[in-house]
């Protein structure tokens, strides 16, 4: 019979699937593109709005300014891409920003990278899921109270569906993202013909006032103003989120992988581009304002904003400018967003466990992150994931802007770090490689890899200097910490080897020279008889019985039942005038052990087999303390002799049935 808590698994993950199930199929590019690039795309659901909002901060004068910081954003986006090409050139096989500087950077930068993605991994759950809760409130104000709670959920779903190894084939997840890129590309098109023929209406929040920061009332001008114009450049620089997909994922391409990967990058990076200039253009073109704090910042006719209004992102207010809303394009295009940005939480959870395995596995992190569930999922790293996301979305509240400012951190530090490693790839083959031709693609590769290292550094210093104090420095803590807890991990796993291995002293180490066995007894009962006979049957070189003296007239019985059956074992009581089990039998044991060093002691105790899950509370804990505390002595060894209580029968006779 199944226990209550084995039971509500099965019925929440499912039956377990064989080991034989488990294949990797290899996907052509128009599978490969969707399935891979969904984060990335789904970044322009939120990267405009980051740039707009915080411009405004200089008032409505500051926002014109979003299409020039979204071309600066563009432009890194299409080195980033560029670089990333060069890196499917090098590693064919895959393995990411990680493997590349482990490989050529050493362990430390390794671990740097990796501390940096597992942080990313958790702010992309955290933000994509916080943003799908935006846009089901767009499409259901009435639930603008419960959008944490829908972000909570939302990641609950995602652990569900990851657990149970259910979230659909490679053409179920291409289909929302290809419908996701048909209605912005929609939406974009219908939007410029409208502003070419005169007929764009204004958006709906295009008649408020912005209210300018004190500190920006003279607008961009001066320090202040050009700072404010890096802080929303390092905003919208969310949008190179999740680029690396298909470069992390070149075994899952269909041959030749290494080419169909680096076509790949090229389309996701000049379709993320055409969006997110598509979407700031017709943002500006349509007056659209979004702001921090909307009840500080927004004024309409002269006072602020009612309090009930509800702010709406970008690509939802566009939806409603250019197709009216309640329109069925309105709703084609919110729950399009909603849905990407639920499959890029969900690239979250296929991308962490992964990485958390290949970290297990090299010793950086607990051996159990690197083992499969029962449906073949890394279940441990999904659990890890969803809770520190769902930690993230209640600390924050579900605000997509404050989690911003701690993502685009990890992002960036992989980035440079990679980058960095692959100039260091490209100038070791250089040195042993003859051919011209192929020198100069090497060459060409280093160049363009040194200038996405130059320039993705340079992002990372401005993002550090304009966001640290809002939130980087949470992002900087936390990676840090990850880093310094996998290299503690990896000095123990290492430390360990090394003391366990085998040389010749331990091969030609002499055997015990007797095996001393020791019953622990607190009744004369059946499980004690057990433990006795199958002490006496394993022959040891001698045989004796202690009892805790911690309650005299249980002890006197005990005693007078062991001379009534007649045992024929010396039996010790052992005084304990603090009436305390434990410290007695280790002095009792240590004494054995300073008498005979060479002695073997194995140590008998009989324990109870429940049925109950209940039971185990009210049974063995004594005997546990008592293992726990033996398992530090040296020369000890504990077994403990199984007794089955009724219920545990019960219990197996019912599994037996079944």
């Amino acid at each position: 019979m199944l226990t209550f808590f084995e039971a509500v698994k099965r019925v929440l993950v499912g039956k377990p699937f064989a080991s034989d199930r488990l294949r990797q199929r290899s996907l052509p590019r128009w599978l490969a593109m969707p399935v891979f690039s969904a984060n990335a795309f789904s970044s322009v659901a939120y990267a405009p709005d980051e740039i707009l909002l915080t411009l405004a901060l200089a008032g409505v004068a500051a926002v014109a300014v979003s299409p020039w910081v979204g071309l600066a954003v563009i432009v890194v986006l299409l080195v980033v891409i560029a670089s990333y090409r060069q890196g499917v050139r090098a590693y064919p096989t895959g393995g990411g920003d990680y493997e590349i500087a482990k490989r050529n950077l050493g362990p430390r930068a390794g671990a740097t990278v990796a501390s940096a993605l597992m942080v990313d991994y958790v702010l992309t759950v955290a933000v994509s899921v916080s943003a799908a809760a935006q846009y089901l409130v767009a499409l259901a104000p009435d639930l603008v109270d419960f959008r944490v709670s829908l972000a909570v959920a939302g990641v609950g779903i995602l652990v569900l569906l990851n657990l149970r190894g259910s979230v659909g084939g490679a053409r179920a997840r291409a289909v929302p993202t290809y419908i996701f890129l048909a209605a912005v590309a929609g939406l974009c098109l219908t939007g410029l013909g409208q502003v070419l023929t005169g007929t764009l209406r204004e958006a709906p929040s295009a008649r408020f006032e912005i209210i300018p920061d004190p500190a920006f009332d003279a607008g961009l001008v001066g320090l202040a103003g050009a700072l404010l114009v890096l802080r929303a450049f390092s905003a919208g620089a969310a949008a190179l989120t999740g680029v690396e997909g298909p470069g992390s994922n070149v075994p899952s391409f269909q041959a030749p992988k290494g080419p169909n990967a680096a076509s790949t990058l090229l389309v996701l990076g000049v379709v993320s581009a055409a969006m997110l200039a598509g979407v700031i253009y017709l943002a500006n073109a349509a007056r659209v304002h979004v702001v921090q704090n909307p009840a500080a910042q927004l004024l309409l006719d002269g006072r602020p904003v009612a309090a009930e209004y509800i702010q709406n992102p970008v690509l939802s207010q566009l939806a409603s400018t250019v197709f009216s809303a309640g329109s069925v394009p309105f709703y084609l295009v919110v729950a399009a967003t909603a849905l990407i940005l639920m499959l890029a939480g969900h690239a979250a959870f296929t991308a962490f466990p992964v990485l958390a395995s290949i970290l297990a596995a090299d010793g950086y992190l607990p051996r159990q992150l690197s083992t499969r569930g029962d449906r073949l999922t890394f279940s441990n790293g999904i659990l890890a994931l969803g809770l520190g996301a769902a930690v993230l979305i209640l600390i924050f509240r579900a605000d997509v802007t404050a989690l911003v400012q701690l993502y685009i951190v990890g992002v960036f530090v992989s980035f440079t770090v990679g980058q960095f490693g692959l100039i260091r790839h490209w100038s070791r083959h250089l040195r042993s490689t003859v051919d011209k031709s192929e020198r100069w693609r090497m060459q060409k590769s280093r160049a363009i890899n040194t200038l996405g290292f130059v320039l993705t550094a340079a992002v990372l210093v401005v993002v550090l200097v304009t966001k640290f104090e809002f939130g980087a420095w949470i992002a900087l803590l936390a990676m840090a910490v990850l880093f310094v807890s996998m290299r503690g991990i990896k000095r123990h796993y290492d430390a360990v080897a090394e003391e366990l291995a085998i040389d010749d002293a331990v091969r030609l180490r002499a055997l015990p020279s007797r095996v001393h066995a020791v019953l622990l007894v607190s009744h004369v009962r059946k499980p004690v008889l057990r433990a006795l006979a199958f002490a006496r049957a394993s022959r040891p070189s001698s045989l004796d019985a202690v009892i805790v003296d911690v309650d005299p007239e249980q002890t006197r019985r005990t005693l007078e039942d062991w001379e009534r059956f007649e045992i024929p074992v010396p039996i010790t009581v052992l005084a304990s005038p603090y009436r305390d089990t434990i410290t007695p039998i280790l002095d009792y044991i240590r004494t054995l052990r300073s008498d005979a060093p060479r002695d073997l002691i194995v140590v008998y105790i009989p324990e109870y087999v429940v049925g109950k899950w209940w039971e185990q509370l009210v049974h063995n804990q004594t005997a546990l303390r008592i293992k726990t505390r033996l398992h530090f002595v040296p020369g000890v060894m504990v077994a403990s002799v199984p007794w089955q209580l009724a219920s545990s029968d019960a219990t197996q006779n019912f599994q037996n049935q079944k």
